[in-house]
């Protein structure tokens, strides 16, 4: 019996509601097999992030190379980078491994609007990962600093994506959770564009939606879906896990990860 493989590259929520943990979550939802490289460690909650450590980067290539030349993986989901030598090593990694599948979530600005990246580690980001992704997510903040310009709108949304293409990825979804109608993403990969609609819930169990997000869309690919059928399947499934939030401490909810089992 075959069993779809897929892995997460990203930082660790010491929380539970996103990065690594949401991630493995979202693929055992899925039915895939879950395996993790860490590239930072935070010591965070509902209420925020009180500290961050980035692994060193010859750690996070032990743990790529532990992984792929023995698991290998049948699609790859990108998260938190931090520094430019981490997102050095761990393009290079990929590159000799020959992973063909990549999900790329650029954490790059919290929803605060705080950057996340150095000026270093965002060029980094665009030289060494852009080109290696199937499909990159960035949300309107993330698009604008990718693009080089506002995305406030649908219509920001369309150029900010062919802007982001023409960078080196085959796909670019922007996502439209923070429109202030529907939530809409915008799928541009040169020849077509897709466009997938939700409705605007009103829930604070947000925490970890990018992470969830890019991850189930990993899952799909892991699972041989067509691109379109993987953000269909996992925008339905982030809807109903926001849906069915709760709240496990004080501050930010978390979104139902395990929404059609408990």
């Amino acid at each position: 019996m075959s069993i779809p493989k897929a892995l997460t590259i990203a930082g660790s929520d010491s929380g539970g509601g996103a990065g690594i943990q949401a991630d493995l979550k979202t693929f055992s939802a899925f039915r895939v097999f879950g395996m993790s490289v860490i590239t930072a460690v935070t010591a965070q909650n509902s209420v925020g992030v009180q500290g961050v450590f980035n692994l060193p980067p010859e750690f996070v290539v032990a743990q790529i190379d532990s992984v792929l030349s023995d698991f290998g993986a049948d699609a790859v989901k990108i998260g938190m980078l931090s520094t430019a030598p981490i997102i050095a090593v761990v393009a290079g990694r990929l590159r000799t491994h020959g992973q063909g599948q990549i999900v790329l979530d650029p954490v790059m600005i919290a929803k605060s609007g705080d950057p996340l990246l150095e000026p270093a580690a965002r060029a980094a980001l665009v030289k060494e990962m852009l080109p290696l992704a199937t499909v990159v997510t960035p949300n309107l903040h993330e698009a604008g600093a990718l693009a080089g310009m506002p995305v406030a709108t649908e219509a920001d949304m369309v150029e900010a994506a062919r802007r982001i293409l023409a960078l080196g990825p085959r796909s670019v979804l922007v996502k439209g959770g923070h429109l202030k109608e529907a939530a809409t993403d915008v799928l541009w990969n040169g020849r077509e564009l897709t466009r997938f609609t939700a409705p605007r819930l009103d829930s604070t169990s947000t925490h970890g939606t990018g992470c969830t997000f890019s991850a189930a869309i990993a899952a799909g690919l892991a699972r041989r879906q067509p691109l379109g059928d993987a953000i269909r399947e996992a925008k339905a499934y982030v809807t109903a896990a926001i849906r069915e939030g709760f709240e496990p401490g004080r501050g930010v909810g978390a979104l139902r990860h395990f929404v059609a089992s408990w």
